[in-house]
């Protein structure tokens, strides 16, 4: 892929809907550790990143609206270096701990929290390496 400094250089990129960008943009930092590489308009979108990953939260406008009560719809994986670490500094912050931090026999210790906006995130830190038809997976490439 030709590199662009005006959208970041993950793969994949989900974009998230917030009522307030502003707000949304500073909680992320604060809560999860994201930091903000590009600002469009003062409310409109925000570019963010964390490691080599990214997410681009926009605002509410024509059909597009942040998960309603009770309502899930999507999740994001982030993958972190300390599970615990981070799941304690997301609930400093006021993030909503759906799982604490749990050892996987797929080797990762995941938390889920959901944040200000509904949305969900569950992190993930790598204990092992362990192959998927150790825990009932199948590798098909």
């Amino acid at each position: 892929m030709r590199p662009n400094r005006s959208i970041p250089s993950a793969t994949v990129i989900p974009v998230l809907i917030y009522p307030d960008v502003r707000a949304a943009v500073a909680w992320l930092g604060e809560a999860f550790g994201f930091t903000e590489r590009v600002r469009i308009g003062e409310d409109h979108r925000s570019q963010l990143a964390f490691g080599d990953g990214a997410v681009i939260i926009g605002d509410v406008r024509h059909d597009r609206r942040p998960p309603r009560p009770g309502e899930v719809t999507h999740s994001v994986t982030v993958r972190v270096e300390d599970a615990r670490a981070h799941c304690e500094r997301a609930r400093a912050h006021g993030a909503r701990i759906l799982m604490e931090p749990t050892d996987f026999e797929y080797g990762e210790r995941q938390y889920t929290a959901e944040d200000v906006a509904g949305h969900h995130w569950t992190f993930s830190e790598t204990l092992a390496d362990v192959a998927p038809e150790e825990w009932g997976g199948t590798s098909v490439s």
